[in-house]
């Protein structure tokens, strides 16, 4: 058996596809370890939407390229949207390398690790039928499972490269899903989230994502169920009312916004405006009360003016979100903005304005979980704490809203306590669990 460590960056759809990866591998008579030191495969699993992350990526595969002093035939790879949208350049600027494949290719994973060639393998074909049916994840430990319902993305956003790396929009059939969380919550999974480029979109033709979540939240001993991300255009009253209907569904939604410019989204080619995004976050409060909402916001896209950054810090300032993912515009290139519209807007602006916009939101988290304190709230124990002190170890969840919980008592991952609110910052709440 030879023995394959994988290593994954970016988003949970990459942690998703690094278990279809093992899966595949193990089927095929590998043996997944959990350190890079003994393996004769090292597989790195990538993201393409930051620059930085290319950056670090071929760095961590130069270092993990020494290990051949000891494992002279060690076979280094690098998989995902990162190969996918570098595959030409890749070979060239990581010679060490040998194989190159991007999110469609995984099938053909052990068929390549066989071949032998003194070039770099690539493999990076967009299959607009690949869905991987039929392939059982090998999941990480853990409460939470990620089911990934969706394949691509249709919307070609000007600043977005994952329609590129990931090919186009394609779903898998809802029997295939329901199967994967029946077995899921067999195996003692309490909490699932379902995985998709834009989640909400989802149709296999028969199915749309309301009656997905309704099946769903049919099976039986599933607790939680989340998805993300959804976009804002594709939220459909019956995508409302099914969010209302299932008690499993988790009152915590990411709503990607990006700009609270009109004319900033129209050039980002998001298909809502403004007021369309106010009216879906007040038609969301309104039916799940308590409902918590973060978003994604870009400072110094092109063309942005100080007008339209204003307009956006109006804006975060009135929705007043749970919290924010918050990045600098850094053009992709193959993108549309990449081709055909200027980055116009200096570095030191778009640095000013992101930290102008992190304030804003840290100041708004912390006022929000200000709000928690002094309530009792149930908690999906999670483990160990990250961050430990040296006095005691602590623990934590996350409650239905997404909210991570740290808390003294130890508890065994899975279960489902309640926790009393004593303090809270931007990021985290503090308790201590509430005796049964």
């Amino acid at each position: 058996m030879r023995r394959v460590y994988i290593e994954t960056y970016g988003c949970q759809m990459n942690v998703a596809d690094s278990e279809l990866i093992a899966s595949i591998l193990r089927q095929a008579g590998y043996q997944i370890i959990p350190t890079p030191e003994e393996a004769e495969v090292i597989l790195l699993n990538t993201c393409a939407v930051r620059e930085h992350a290319e950056e670090r990526v071929i760095g961590r595969a130069s270092q993990l390229s020494g290990l051949r002093a000891h494992t002279p035939k060690l076979i280094l790879g690098i998989l995902g949207c990162m190969a996918q949208h570098l595959a030409e350049t890749l070979p060239q600027r990581a010679p060490f390398v040998d194989l190159v494949m991007g999110p469609d290719s995984y099938r053909r994973l052990p068929q390549i690790l066989a071949e032998t060639s003194e070039e770099t393998l690539l493999d990076v074909r967009l299959d607009r039928e690949e869905d991987y049916l039929g392939i059982d994840p090998i999941r990480r430990q853990g409460v939470n499972a990620w089911v990934t319902i969706m394949r691509g993305c249709d919307r070609f956003c000007t600043f977005c490269i994952v329609p590129f790396v990931r090919g186009r929009e394609r779903s898998v059939s809802a029997g295939e899903i329901l199967r994967q969380v029946r077995l899921l919550a067999a195996e003692g999974y309490q909490e699932v989230t379902l995985l998709g480029q834009t989640v909400n979109s989802y149709s296999d033709g028969q199915v749309d994502f309301a009656g997905l979540l309704r099946a769903v939240g049919q099976v039986e001993g599933l607790k939680r169920l989340r998805f993300t991300s959804p976009h804002p255009a594709d939220f459909t009253i019956d995508v409302i009312d099914a969010l209302a209907e299932v008690p499993q569904i988790c009152p915590s939604f990411h709503l990607p916004l990006q700009s609270g410019s009109d004319a900033q989204l129209e050039r980002m080619r998001r298909g809502y405006t403004v007021s369309q995004y106010r009216a879906l976050v007040e038609e969301l409060r309104r039916r799940l009360p308590g409902v918590a909402l973060t978003t994604d916001l870009i400072a110094g896209f092109c063309g942005e003016s100080e007008t339209d950054f204003q307009q956006t810090l109006d804006l975060v300032g009135e929705l007043r979100f749970d919290a924010a993912f918050m990045f600098k515009y850094s053009p992709r290139e193959g993108t549309f903005a990449h081709k055909k519209m200027a980055d116009d807007v200096p570095e030191a602006v778009k640095t000013e304005r992101l930290e102008r916009i992190i304030a804003l939101q840290e100041g708004i988290s912390w006022e929000i979980n200000q709000q928690q304190v002094g309530q009792t709230t149930e908690v999906l124990v999670e483990g160990l704490s990250k961050r430990q002190n040296s006095h005691a170890p602590t623990y934590y969840g996350r409650i239905p809203q997404g909210k991570t919980v740290v808390f003294p008592q130890e508890v065994a991952a899975n279960s489902l306590v309640q926790v009393h609110i004593e303090r809270a910052t931007s990021h985290t709440l503090f308790g201590d669990l509430v005796a049964a």
